[in-house]
Formats: structure tokens, C-alpha cells, sequence
């Protein structure tokens, strides 16, 4: 079965990291996406066909290792990217590229009813598929590819399509495509045929998933929109995403009894306390309103939160302070590292809030904790959890750099809830983040949240993306609603589910999965590093 994944606007680097992880792994994609204003340069490619110097254009210049001259990339091209396994000849690579071609034919025909495009295909001698063919022929899609080779045998696909549909075709001016001078460039939509990017976009993936494997049918339920009641962006996210809010549970209704906490303020919580207090820290744990904090501060254990306590961004099921945030504390990874040392602990966690408003993301000040509580206590393990950072590569590295025992990064819901649940962030990102951290060399992790009105088999596709980029943890917990302007809880998934998904997590490569109602983030933490096996020391 081919998984398709519809990643939006995607940079080329995040796409591309992410694709090579899959790459990795024993499924196969079809990534579909969009590109920012991008040049790509392809093996091929000879600088003289940038007819302006490539510093004074307003876009991304990127070098590639796919086939081909220079071409460009924007909203308004639905590009996509198989990550397939072929067979290990040298044909299998021309043979993939002759099925690409196939799909984009198939689709532009199977959208062009009335025949506006003329006669839609192949031009001999000239690579892509072209339109007008039966008068003056315009190429409206560049299709190059590369195989690898993996150490176990297998022949992998990287790169793919890039299908003109409305895109600018004045960027096109800047160089001469994919080197071929006496041929225009054409769109969908120049060539009289106006059709949506997502039209486009469903109907290429299906058409890739259709020649390249066997794609499992799932039925679409069309659901009933009800008229909206409550104009809230985030009600609005909801319903766009399908959530059945009319049958969400109150927030005064009755918890099951496996989510009842009893608050256990003995001489370990009051004393955690006492020195979270008198060393000015910030612990997540009640930040967030963890159910598990008598828990983790009856052993002894708390996730200490830097960057400040206030978020950039606002996501629908968090607590955390989002006024404007306040300006870094210089002392704050020293405080935390006398914390883990007065503590003794012997795993340190320690995660921030979202800074979106600095230049680096927070991610020095991470790389600077996690520095502090190894110089004040070398045999503590250090487990991270961070944000997404945006997709830079270049602050991410910042913290790989400190060798962190643990990376954590949540990609917290289901790929169909993320703009709903947290507008900032991206299901693609979360993936290309971990997948950095994982070739890294470092222990990856990542959590999510069931209740928020996801199904079974998403959260299955989820921790099958998670194993596939390199992620060798994973924990899940009931969702919980903080307040009635966050999401509503859709369900409580029972014990026996949650066990059902921790096996399914195994099954599909991840070494260690924490699974239970009251499973968070930090939750046994330093239980799931000790179970988990590690090829490569994080510590190295």
C-alpha cells in the first residue's frame, strides 16, 4: 500500500529531509505538497541558463542530486515526490519516471473534459508532459527523479513531478527551463483550463498510488455541516476539519474512573515545591496541569520548562501563558542545573515554550541547559523537549549539538487535526524535525494526544509516519480539556485501546511505546531510555 501524505506549502529542504527519511523505511509515499518561490539546479544543470544572476532573484536556489537542468518551483505547481521501492536494475529508473509520466497524463486528461489543452502527452526527444501537442506544444510538467541504493538492497525513488497549474509563469523568464530554449512553459490555467490546486493535487495522488502500488480504499463519509453557532477560529478549524462538535462531551461531564487523580501532597510534593519556588523555575508540570504531578513529584522527578513561561503560539488543548513572552534569563540553565542537582536526579528533563519571537527559537538557551546539567552532573541523563522551531535546520542543529540523551518533539494529534488543533505548526514539519534528530544519532521521541476526534487507524498512520523517520519512542495519552475555550474532548479512549495502540506501535518498529490514559510527555521517562535499545550514544 502507497500512503499519500498532503504536506501544503512545504521549503525544499523540509521536503527533501523528509523524504529521504522515509526513504529509510519500509513503507511507500506519495508526498504531495507545495514549494515557496524555488530555483532547483539538477545534476545537469549548466549556470548559464540563469538568464539573471541568481543573487538578485526574490526566491530559494537550490542545488540537487535529480536529474535534469534548472526549473522553478511556486504556489500554484502541485509537486509530487514518490518514495517507492523499484527493482534493482538500471532500467527501474527510466521505468519510474515512464509511470510518473503516465499519472500526470491521466490526470490533466481525466481533468480536461472539453479537450481545451489539445492533445495531452509526451513530446519525442524532450523530457515531461506537454500540452497542445496537436498545435504549439507547452510543457506543463517536469518530471525528474534519482534511485538509491539502500545497504539492505533495496532501490529506493527521491524527487518526482512538478505539475504547472496556476503558477507564475514569469519566474520561468529568469532562466531558460530545464534547458530547453525554444519551447514555452505553459499552466492549467494559461492554457484555458481553470481547476483548484487540491482538485489537482487528490486526483495526481490517486493516479501515482494507482500505478505505482496498491492503494487501500477507504470510503469517504460525507458529513453533515451543521450551521455555525459559535464563530470562534478554533470552532472554525474544527469543523473544517470534520469534527463532530454537536456530540463532543460537556466540560463538566464525569470522567471515567481511570482518569480520577488523587491529589497526594506529601513531604516530596511540598518539598519539589519548595525548591522550584526558591530557585525561580518553571516545571510544566503545573504550567500545563498535568494529572500526573503528585505522581512524578511524590518520586522526586519534574520537567523543568525554560524560555520563560509564556508561548508565541496558541494552540487548542494547551495551558501555557501566551501573553507577549518576557526577555530570556541569562541564569536560568544554571538554576536548573543546581535543581538536578539538589534533586539527584538521574534523568533530567527538560522542555520550553515556543519562542517564535527570537532569532534562534530559544534553541541556544536549550543547547545551554542541557551544557549546565552536565557539567554540575555528569551521569544525568538529559532528555529535551522542544518545539518545532520553525523548521530551521540551523537552530535545531544547535541543540543536536549538545548531544541531548533524549530529543522529544510532540506531533501531539493526527495529520487531519493539525491546523485545527495548532494553527502554528505542521504534521510535515513535526516529521522532518525528528527525522533530522534521528539521523543525528540521537534517541528520538514524540508524543500525541487521542480524544480530540481522531479515528483508530489515523492514529495507527501516525505512529507507522513516526517509526518510519527514525522515531524510537513514543507515548500517548487521553486528551483532557483545560478550559471551555480549548478543543472538547470527543472521547475517552478505554485502557484495553490504549494497549491495542501500544502493540500496533511495536508492530510497526518503534522500540519503546508508553501508552495509557495518563500517559504525558515525561512520563516514565527515564523507564522508556532504559528499555529502549540505542545503536548510537547520544552522549557521543
Amino acid at each position: 500500500m502507497i500512503e499519500r501524505r498532503h504536506l501544503g506549502r512545504v521549503s525544499f529542504a523540509e521536503a527533501d529531509d523528509l523524504q529521504r527519511a522515509l526513504a529509510l523505511s519500509q513503507h511507500d509515499y506519495v508526498l504531495l505538497f507545495q514549494h515557496p518561490p524555488t530555483y532547483t539546479k539538477g545534476v545537469r544543470a549548466k549556470e548559464e541558463h540563469f538568464l539573471i544572476s541568481p543573487a538578485l532573484l526574490e526566491a530559494e536556489v537550490i542545488q540537487t542530486d535529480r536529474g535534469g537542468d534548472i526549473t522553478y518551483h511556486g504556489p500554484g505547481q502541485v509537486v509530487a515526490w514518490p518514495v517507492v521501492s523499484v527493482p534493482d536494475d538500471p532500467g527501474a529508473g527510466r521505468a519510474h519516471v515512464g509511470r510518473m509520466e503516465d499519472a500526470v497524463i491521466a490526470t490533466v486528461r481525466g481533468l480536461d473534459t472539453a479537450g481545451v489543452l489539445g492533445d495531452v502527452g509526451r513530446l519525442e526527444g524532450y523530457p515531461g508532459v506537454w500540452a497542445g501537442l496537436d498545435s504549439v506544444p507547452h510543457k506543463i510538467a517536469a518530471v525528474g527523479a534519482r534511485t538509491m541504493r539502500l545497504d539492505d538492497g533495496r532501490r529506493r525513488t527521491l524527487h518526482g513531478i512538478a505539475l504547472n497549474v496556476s503558477v507564475d509563469l514569469g519566474a520561468f523568464r529568469a532562466i531558460v527551463p530545464c534547458g530547453i530554449p525554444d519551447k514555452p512553459v505553459g499552466s492549467l490555467q494559461s492554457l484555458g483550463l481553470s481547476v483548484d490546486d487540491e482538485v489537482v493535487e487528490d486526483l495526481l495522488g490517486r493516479e501515482l498510488a494507482q500505478r505505482l502500488g496498491t492503494e487501500e480504499r477507504v470510503a469517504r463519509v460525507e458529513r453533515a455541516r451543521a450551521e455555525m453557532t459559535d464563530e470562534r477560529p478554533l470552532i472554525r478549524r474544527l469543523r473544517k476539519a470534520g469534527v463532530d462538535l454537536e456530540n463532543a462531551l460537556p466540560l463538566a461531564s464525569r470522567k471515567p474512573e481511570w482518569l480520577r487523580i488523587e491529589a497526594q501532597m506529601g513531604t516530596e510534593y511540598q518539598s519539589l515545591r519548595t525548591l522550584t519556588e526558591d530557585l525561580r523555575l518553571v516545571t510544566v508540570c503545573e504550567e500545563a496541569g498535568c494529572p500526573n504531578i503528585f505522581e512524578c513529584w511524590r518520586d522526586g522527578t519534574a520537567t523543568f520548562m525554560v524560555n520563560g513561561e509564556r508561548c508565541t503560539r496558541n494552540c487548542g488543548f494547551c495551558l501555557i501563558d501566551t501573553r507577549k513572552p518576557l526577555a530570556l534569563d541569562p541564569t536560568e540553565p544554571a538554576r536548573v542545573a543546581e535543581a538536578v542537582v539538589r534533586l539527584g536526579l538521574h534523568h533530567a528533563v527538560v522542555t520550553c515554550v515556543a519562542r517564535d519571537d527570537l532569532d534562534d527559537g530559544g534553541a541556544g538557551a536549550i543547547a545551554q541547559t542541557v551544557l549546565a546539567i552536565r557539567e554540575a552532573s555528569p551521569h544525568t541523563a538529559v532528555e529535551v523537549l522542544i518545539s518545532d522551531l520553525k523548521g530551521s535546520r540551523r537552530d535545531l542543529e544547535v541543540i543536536i549539538d549538545a548531544r541531548p540523551d533524549v530529543l522529544n518533539h510532540n506531533i501531539e494529534t493526527v495529520a487531519r487535526l493539525q491546523h485545527a488543533v495548532r494553527p502554528s505548526a505542521a504534521y510535515h514539519r513535526s516529521l522532518t524535525v525528528l527525522a533530522r534528530s534521528a539521523a543525528a544519532g540521537l534517541v528520538t521521541k514524540s508524543g500525541m494526544m487521542v480524544g480530540l476526534g481522531e479515528t483508530e487507524p489515523e492514529v495507527q498512520v501516525t505512529l507507522s509516519d513516526l517509526a518510519s523517520v527514525g522515531v524510537q519512542i513514543a507515548t500517548i495519552g487521553q486528551y483532557l480539556r483545560p478550559s471551555a475555550r480549548h478543543v472538547p474532548v470527543a472521547r475517552y479512549w478505554e485502557p484495553a485501546e490504549f494497549d491495542h495502540l501500544a502493540e500496533y506501535g511495536r508492530s510497526v518498529g518503534l522500540s519503546h511505546v508508553q501508552s495509557s490514559p495518563l500517559t504525558r510527555s515525561s512520563y516514565h521517562a527515564r523507564e522508556a531510555l532504559d528499555q529502549t535499545p540505542v545503536a548510537l550514544s547520544a552522549r557521543r
